[in-house]
Order: structure tokens, then sequence, then C-alpha cells
């Protein structure tokens, strides 16, 4: 984004002075140049109405599961209607790791499916905000799985939009990796139901 505005503000009462941007915009004063203020806050606006990264609380607002079932600790790249990043740390205290398995923790296969399932659900569910319904499963094609996760690794999912239909069907692409290894990939099917 570019923002042209002059380093120098002057007007006839007063010598010529520089000034940073930030006090350029912030400066109320009847003798600054009105174009200035307004296209830099408007840009402002419009950066920060895409809202990019989600926290875990603001997934917990979007989507319905909750401990121990919550697979994603947070969204670090969103593109609406398009794609979502999101992580999940994996910890030694999670309740399946004591019976898969003893003395050798592995994280289940359906559960890092869940996870990435969990971070396309961000982006259906920002595509008909307040519409209502649930996001389920509809299908899983050509999933494989190609490296272990264990306790300690940070999982990283992205998933991108392959297509919707009459905004009750969608399908997936996702993918999850482990230190920018692959550990699974696969489509994912998505129906809405009320």
């Amino acid at each position: 984004m570019d923002i042209h505005l002059p380093t120098q503000l002057s007007d006839e009462k007063s010598t010529t002075r520089p000034m940073s941007i930030i006090t350029e915009v912030n400066i109320i004063d009847p003798t600054t140049p009105t174009s200035i203020e307004p296209r830099a806050i408007n840009e402002t606006k419009i950066s920060s109405e895409i809202k990019t990264t989600f926290t875990s609380e603001e997934i917990q607002k979007l989507l319905p599961h909750r401990y121990p079932f919550l697979l994603v600790d947070k969204i670090i790249d969103y593109v609406p209607e398009k794609r979502a990043v999101g992580v999940k740390n994996v910890t030694i205290n999670e309740p399946h790791f004591p019976g898969h398995f003893p003395g050798r923790p592995l994280m289940p296969g359906v559960l890092i499916v869940e996870a990435m399932a969990q971070v396309g659900g961000i982006v259906l569910t920002q595509m008909s905000p307040g519409e209502g319904g649930l996001f389920v499963f509809a299908g899983i094609d050509k999933v494989r799985f190609r490296r272990q996760v264990v306790p300690g690794d940070q999982l990283v999912m992205t998933v991108e939009l392959l297509w919707v239909k009459q905004r009750r069907f969608g399908k997936m692409q996702g993918r999850a990796e482990v230190d920018g290894q692959l550990a699974c990939e696969g489509e994912l099917m998505f129906s809405l139901v009320s």
C-alpha cells in the first residue's frame, strides 16, 4: 500500500517544519490539508477490516468443538473464502496418549484429519456467518499419512477450499506438516446440516 504524504507542512504564519507521517495524520490543526487525513484513515480502515488471524477464544466463537475435542490452537493465516492455516501444539497431557500407545505416544490419524477439518470449518463458517447450522463430514478422500505426529510437535495445517455448492456442500484440500515435513494430506468434504 503506497500512501504519499508530504514530509513537511506549512502555513502562512509559521515556518516549515519536518513531521513524521504519524504526526501528520494525528495532528488536529485547521490549517492541515484535509485530503491527507481521510485518505490515510481510509487506507488503515480498509486493511484492518479483513481478519487474517484468530486466537483460541475467537475460534471457540466460530466452532462448536470444546476440550478435549477442539484441536486447533490458533489460526495464523486466513484468506476469506479461500484458505486457512491453523496450528495445533501437540502435548503429552492430551487424553488419547495414555492409550495410543503406552510407552510410545502417537497422535491418532483420525485426530489429525479432524484437526484439518476444524481449520476448514473456520473457512466455511466465515462464508455464511450467522446463518446457523453445523458443517459435518460428508466424505474423506485420498487421505495419506506420511509422518508420525508425537508430543512436542507443532502441527501446521493448511486447508484450501476447492468448491462449494449451494452453500450447503463443500470440498477442501488439507495438508498437515511438522517442521516442514508432510505428515498428512487429503480431500475433505463437508455438508451443512440444520
